[in-house]
């Protein structure tokens, strides 16, 4: 078997060994990601890197290396989450330095990085678009990128406030029962959005905007009645708005604004999965002017690999379990 194996050298160039190290990884996690990825061997000293596996296979990792390795000079911290970008970008035959595969929104704390073809898609429609859907699992960046582009939207005086609104789906607890004001009883629904914006714009600050309003954090039911100039909003958790919330909401946007919504329709928490305005409104607004939809997939899935591997089993057992009752109707 060992004769099948084909081998590569590869020296990267120029020196440098804290791009070095940033490629490899604190106890070389990156090397052993794409060892584990693509089904090959890596063995290093110093720049030069011994690439063994099937022939195929050696040419992507020792592009990969490469092209991580250009990457390291552009960044000061490699993170592992971009490692699985691009790994994903290369099962699709993209390339991390392509136009299409790669874009950045910048705020005043850094830049935030899309990757991968949905997503910079995604970033060019909120761009483009006044409403905007992003739909697809947990994981592939629908609300933190939303968010990003809001922080910009503000940054750059484009719109005058942020309105973050969240359906509260309530378990056995309602609402009006929950000690505290309105931010506080509100607080853990929506705790995403915060942990982005604290990221993005440090946590005095947005407690400072919070404070005059032009961060505005909100339970979709107060909303109606409202009409919303000159405003970002994002609508997180989607799925869980029901036909007539989602109609409301959509009708509150005014003038200089854009909303960006976001959900997951195999994540819906309401009694009757049909209620969903999610669902409801991507079929009754796909093709109207003026609204993108971005459709996001398990490949698209960002955070620990793990993730996405869970994602992809409860797509099968569903698909299963589906096609038993095809089989076996009532």
């Amino acid at each position: 078997m060992n004769t099948l194996l084909h081998s590569e050298i590869l020296t990267l160039a120029p020196e440098d060994n804290h791009r070095l190290f940033n490629l490899c990884g604190k106890l070389n996690e990156h090397l052993k990601l794409i060892e584990k990825r693509l089904g090959v061997m890596i063995k290093q000293r110093g720049h030069t890197f011994s690439v063994s596996g099937d022939r195929e296979a050696v040419k992507t990792a020792c592009d990969t290396l490469n092209n991580l390795y250009q990457e390291t000079e552009k960044v000061s911290i490699l993170e592992s989450k971009e490692i699985h970008l691009y790994l994903q970008a290369v099962g699709k035959k993209s390339q991390l330095e392509s136009q299409d595969t790669h874009m950045d929104i910048r705020t005043k704390k850094g830049a935030i990085t899309a990757r991968g073809e949905n997503q910079v898609h995604y970033i060019r429609n909120i761009l483009q678009h006044d409403i905007n859907f992003g739909i697809g699992p947990a994981g592939t960046g629908k609300t933190y990128l939303a968010v990003a582009c809001a922080v910009q939207a503000l940054e750059t005086d484009r719109v005058s406030r942020i309105i973050l609104v969240r359906p509260i789906v309530e378990a056995g607890e309602k609402l009006g029962f929950l000690p505290g004001d309105i931010a506080q009883k509100v607080d853990p629904y929506l705790r995403p959005l915060y942990d982005a914006l604290y990221e993005m714009m440090g946590c005095e600050k947005v407690n400072q905007l919070i404070e005059k309003n032009i961060i505005e954090l909100l339970p979709l039911a107060y909303m109606r009645g409202r009409s919303l100039n000159d405003s970002f909003i994002i609508l997180d958790e989607g799925q869980n708005t029901t036909i007539e919330q989602m109609k409301m909401f959509l009708t509150r946007i005014g003038f200089n604004s854009k909303a960006v919504i976001t959900g997951d329709i195999t994540q819906i928490d309401l009694n009757n999965r049909r209620d969903s305005g999610l669902i409801h409104t991507s079929e009754v607004l796909k093709n109207t002017p003026g609204i993108s939809f971005t459709q996001f997939q398990v490949y698209d899935v960002v955070r620990h690999p793990l993730v996405q591997k869970i994602v992809e089993a409860y797509e099968k057992h569903e698909e299963k379990q589906a096609q038993l009752l095809n089989n076996n109707p009532k």
